[in-house]
C-alpha cells in the first residue's frame, strides 16, 4: 500500500483527496496546509508519494517541491492545482514534480497517475 502526503491549503480538498485515495487502496500518511508543513512532514513520515497544491500560504508548492527534492532527490511529487497554465505546469516539472493534475480532476485520472509512480 502506497503512503501519500496530501498538501493543500483547502481543508475540503485535503478531505476529498483523502477519501478518494483511501477508497482506492492508498494510505494517507499525513496532511499539510502549506508548503513548509509539507516539507517538515515529508522528513518526518517519508511518504511514497506527495500530492502538492501550488497556491498555499507561508510557502507555495513550487518552493516546497524544490525543498523536498533537495532533501530527497528520489521524492515522487504530483502537483494538483487549479493553476493549469502552461507556465505553472512547466515550472512545477522543472522543479522536480513527476506530473501535474489540473483541478477540478476526475478520480480515475488521479488514481491512474499515482498508481504509475
Amino acid at each position: 500500500m502506497k503512503r501519500v502526503l496530501v498538501a493543500d491549503d483547502a481543508t475540503f480538498m485535503r478531505t476529498s483527496l483523502r477519501m478518494m485515495l483511501e477508497r482506492n487502496g492508498f494510505e494517507v500518511a499525513g496532511e499539510a496546509e502549506n508548503g513548509l508543513v509539507a516539507v517538515n512532514k515529508y522528513k518526518e513520515i517519508n511518504p511514497d508519494i506527495v500530492t502538492m497544491d501550488i497556491t498555499m500560504p507561508v510557502c507555495d508548492g513550487i518552493k516546497a517541491v524544490k525543498m523536498i527534492k533537495e532533501y530527497d532527490p528520489n521524492a515522487k511529487i504530483i502537483m494538483i492545482s487549479s493553476m493549469g497554465q502552461e507556465c505553472f505546469v512547466k515550472e512545477a516539472i522543472l522543479s522536480g514534480a513527476k506530473g501535474f493534475i489540473v483541478k477540478p480532476f476526475k478520480e480515475e485520472y488521479v488514481i491512474e497517475t499515482l498508481s504509475k509512480l
